[in-house]
Order: structure tokens, then sequence, then C-alpha cells
């Protein structure tokens, strides 16, 4: 019965998906999303996710937020590209379909796992602040923090985008398909038009406001002055010449040329609240290498993305404070498990207000917060019966630990993942976003723009110390997201990530935690109800089993709020028999495999 099973598993035409259609409207239908995915394998796709089964495949595996793009990937793979390949032309769709979570307008990070050489390269293509910032950039001219939407609307908060040459990149290291074929799919969808999802609607119909303040912006999302609609059809001239300019002269069209003149425009002529960016700052923008950020944890190494990001350091952190704690005998949902990773959590978030930023701009200590005994002396914190009454953050072995004052987080969820594992082991993990739904609100080229720069801190100093991440020339903000690769004796085992703005870090060490010490696929984890604790209040999401939580939770001395938790967790399982996916069912993701 059991090798019955597996087989049905392996070569069922499964993938994922289902939906929940937007941040704060209730969850939709699988049927909903049918208009925009009418290929039998993904019809297949969204009923498993509904019924909470992970698609099996033995070749490839495509996990992203929208069936649309996931099918892009899946012709990618079936055509003879690679993961590279794949990457490009599901981020090229993404930023069609799903224009509010990412796009060329945005920013990302990239971790990619090369089969043949065994390597794990981890690329930085976040945004960067034009040369005219300083770190006054999010105040007003008597110095005072701007609330943070008076900041988003307009032209200051956009950062120099990463994105497009993110995807240059990754496709020149390892693509083998023709640059111009891989960015096809999302041309012609762009120029024939696709249905708009349940998802996108709504979301455009809460933020119909805010969308109205530029012209361009409220063309294209509110036809004739009404919100889109499900179902609806939209083309995208604009974008489809965006693309069809990047496949002719790669990456530079974007960063010169007419792309970036109109770019600059848009920033630099936002009514009320223009942007400093200039051509110089477009051409100037380059893709990072950076050194990854691994940990052991159990029989694993767990392997992320180093500063500018915090998700890298920040799921090492929680994962190497809960190391010493046998989390295997404990349920998800036991009050012990809630508070070991309440409170590891808490831990991090603490360190990483205070530490964490880009080290191109400042010492930033990632050995001495990753160091054995630093995070076995905090995690003897967490040896008691109830919540820690206050956290703050620790003295890693750092010459400048004394510098730097303490600042909370301030990322909106507006974010979107992509997992991809190819048939010769190539792993690809990338997050990429435009912060905020909507970034900017402003459109340039037919994408909109992304809001990055409010990651930075609002404020230059606190309590007398400056900020490690306060805004300079040409400096990259710090930033949640957390692709993560996961290892076993040396090779791939898990590849996951997730959307959600600074929850993205517990979202996705509770996500490790399911894989390895609760025993779930990638489904099961990816469906688990969130419970999370970052600054001391305890989130339970809404309309879920977290929500019973609350009697618990107040009875170990925690304050607790219910919210929507709209993750959108992307995880493929590498596994001896085969491939295993599993899509976030609040989001419209869908994996799929062959």
């Amino acid at each position: 019965m059991r090798l019955l099973l597996l087989c049905l598993l392996l070569f069922a035409p499964l993938p994922l998906a289902a939906q929940q259609a937007t941040d704060a409207l209730a969850p939709e239908e699988p049927s909903a999303l049918l208009a925009t995915a009418a290929r039998p394998e993904t019809r297949a796709a969204l009923e498993a996710k509904a019924a909470g089964r992970p698609v099996a495949a033995r070749q490839w595996m495509v996990a992203a937020a929208h069936p649309l793009a996931t099918q892009a990937g899946a012709d990618t793979l079936r055509a003879g590209g690679n993961a590279a390949d794949a990457l490009v032309a599901v981020q090229a769709v993404l930023g069609l379909v799903e224009p509010q979570s990412s796009g060329l307008g945005g920013g990302g990070f990239l971790l990619y796992h090369e089969a043949a050489s065994g390597r794990l390269f981890t690329l930085d293509g976040r945004e960067t602040a034009p040369l005219a910032a300083t770190p006054r950039l999010m105040q007003d001219a008597s110095g005072r923090p701007l609330e943070f939407f008076d900041a988003v609307l307009g032209g200051r908060a956009v950062g120099v985008p990463g994105t497009p040459a993110l995807m240059a990149e990754a496709h020149g290291r390892w693509g083998r398909l023709p640059w111009a074929e891989v960015l096809a799919p999302a041309i012609r969808l762009a120029e024939e038009g696709f249905a708009v999802s349940p998802r996108l609607a709504g979301l455009v119909a809460g933020d119909a406001a805010r969308l109205a303040r530029f012209p361009a912006t409220a063309a294209y999302f509110l036809p004739e002055g009404r919100p889109l609609r499900a179902g609806d059809r939209l083309t995208n001239p604009a974008y489809a010449a965006t693309l069809r300019a990047l496949a002719e002269g790669g990456a530079a069209a974007f960063y010169r040329g007419p792309v970036a003149e109109a770019i600059v425009a848009a920033v630099q002529g936002a009514p009320g609240n223009p942007g400093a960016m200039t051509l110089a700052d477009l051409a100037a923008y380059r893709v990072k290498e950076r050194a990854p950020v691994c940990t052991p944890y159990r029989e694993a190494e767990v392997c992320g993305m180093g500063p500018p990001s915090s998700g890298g350091v920040g799921v090492a952190q929680i994962l190497g404070l809960l190391a010493r704690h046998d989390l295997a005998r404990l349920a998800p949902d036991s009050p012990e498990a809630l508070r070991l990773v309440g409170d590891a959590t808490r831990l991090a978030f603490a360190d990483r207000g205070r530490y964490l930023a880009d080290a191109d701009f400042v010492p930033v200590p990632v050995k001495g917060l990753l160091a054995a005994d630093y995070l076995a002396a905090r995690g003897r914190l967490l040896d008691r019966a109830d919540a820690l009454p206050e956290v703050a953050p620790g003295a890693p072995a750092f010459d400048h630990a004394l510098l730097w004052g303490d600042a909370p987080a301030r990322e909106r969820p507006g974010t979107s993942h992509v997992t991809i594992v190819d048939a010769e082991g190539n792993v690809a993990a990338m997050t990429a976003s435009i912060e905020n739904a909507f970034g900017a609100r402003l459109m340039a080229a037919g994408f909109l723009l992304n809001n990055q720069l409010t990651d930075f801190d609002f404020e230059s100093h606190a309590g007398g110390r400056p900020l490690a991440n306060a805004p300079a020339p040409g400096k990259r903000p710090r930033s949640s997201m957390a692709p993560t690769i996961v290892y076993r004796d040396g090779a791939p085992a898990f590849a996951l990530g997730s959307p959600g703005g600074s929850r993205i870090i517990p979202y996705v060490a509770r996500a490790v935690v399911a894989l390895l010490d609760w025993g779930l696929d990638p489904q099961e984890a990816a469906a688990l109800p969130h419970a999370l604790n970052r600054f001391g209040a305890y989130d339970l999401e809404r309309g879920t089993s977290a929500e019973a939580f609350v009697p618990t939770l107040t009875a170990l001395g925690y304050e607790t709020q219910v919210a929507d938790m709209i993750s959108g967790l992307a995880i493929v399982a590498i596994t001896p028999e085969g491939l295993l996916g599993g899509a976030d069912p609040r989001r419209e993701g869908v994996a799929l495999g062959d």
C-alpha cells in the first residue's frame, strides 16, 4: 500500500495552489482562481493544495506566488532550461500578474545552489539609496520622523531597483536558454492579457484611494475610475515594451536610456513628495555577491542571506537558541513550544534592531551573533516556565557593541517568493519585493516602483547613539527577506522562503522547525497556523486554531493580539524518492512538477 501511494504521488500530474483572496478579505474558494489557471495540471494543483496535499515529482519543481508565473517556470524547464532560466521567466510574469508584491521596480535576494560544483551562491539585488540621500531622508523640515504613508506615497522612498540586474546576473552566470526566450512568456501575457485574480482585485479595491493619487497608476488599476475586478482581462503594453527592451539590450536597457529616464521622471516629478534619484544613480547600480550565513541545526545545516538582509542571521539565531531544546517531543501548539519559539524570536529581533544593517557601511557582527558560546548564553534565558518579562540586545563579540542605538522594524508585507529545483539538482530560492503593497504607488514604463527606503530607520539616532540602519548615499536598507536552503550531508534537502515584512523571519524559522523537528511535509508546514512573537506581544493568526492559544499565552505572561498574517511560503523538499512541493494556502501560489 505504501508503495502504491508513493507511485500515485510521484506520477500524478500534481502541483499546488489555492488562495486567500486579499490581505484583508476572507479566503477565496479554489474555483475563484480557475479563470487564471485553465491548464489541467494547474487545476489539479489548486485542488491538491485545497485538500492539504503536497505536490510530488521526480525531476523538477517550481513553487511561486501565482499560477501563471509557476506555469511559465514549468514551461521553461520543459523547454530545456534550468533553475536560473525558470527563475527569470517566473519573476518576469510575477511582475505582471502580481504587481503589488514584486517586479522590475523592486529588489530581492537570491540563494542559488549550483549542482555541478556543490557550491551555494548568495546574490544581493537589494535597492540602494540615491547619492543625494541623507540620514534625515525620512524626516520633515523640523527633523520629526514622517508618518509611514507620508513617506511612502511618491518618490521620496523609491530606491534604485535591483531586480532586473539580479535576474540578468543569475541568467548570465547559470542560464542555458537565450535571455530573450525566457522573457517571452511574460511579454506574450502582457500583450495578449491575463485574467485579474481575486487577490489582486481585492487589494486594488482596498487601496483605491492611494492608487488614484497618481494618474498613470490610476489609469492602469482604476480604469474609467473603478477598481479592477476579478476576471477582468488586463493588458500592459508598456510592460511588454520594457521587457522587449531588456530582451534586446540586457539589463543595461533598464539602467540607461528611455526606461531609466521614465523612472527618474516619475520619481522626481511625484507631486507633493518627489524623490532625488538621478540617471547616475541608476547607471551605478550593481548586484553584489555576499557570503552565505549558515548554521547547524539538528542533523542539518541551514543557510540564508547575510546583510543587508537580517533574514539569514535572524533565522539562524532563532534556530541556534532552540537547538538545546527537544522540540520534536513537543506538539506545535503545545505551551512549551509556543513559549520557546516565541521568546527565541524576541531575542533574535532585539539583536536585529541594534546590529543588522548594510555591512558595506557599518560594522555588523555576524560571526559574534552566531557564535556557539553567545547563542548558548542567550539560550539559557529560555530556561524558565513562563514568558521572558523583557528582552534586550545581547553583547556579541564585537568591537563596536556599544556604538549603536536600538530601533524597531517598519517593514510591511509587499513581497513574493520563488523556489525552484531543476532536473540537474540546481536549486534557486529568491525573495523579491517592492516593500508595501503597490510600493510607492508610482508607475514607470509599465511597472510599479518600490518604497524600500522606508525600510531604513526614520530617525538617525536613538538614546544618543547613531542607528546602524540610518539612510546614507548608496546604502541598502535592512531587510527581513529570508530565502533559505537546508542541507543534509552537503546536499540540499529543503528550499523555502516567504513574503510577509518583518514576519518573514519567524515564518521561515518556524517552517524549518516544522520540517526538521515535527516531520511535517512541505504543504503541512506551509499551512501551519501562525503564532509568532517579535517585540513582546504574541501575534496569533486570525481565523485559525491559533486564536485558541490566547488563554494559554496569557497565563504564561504574554500580551496577545489576533491579526491577519498573509504569509506566502513556497517550500520544496528534495528526498531520495523525489521532490515534494508546498504552497501557502493564504495566497494564490501553486507548485508544479514533473
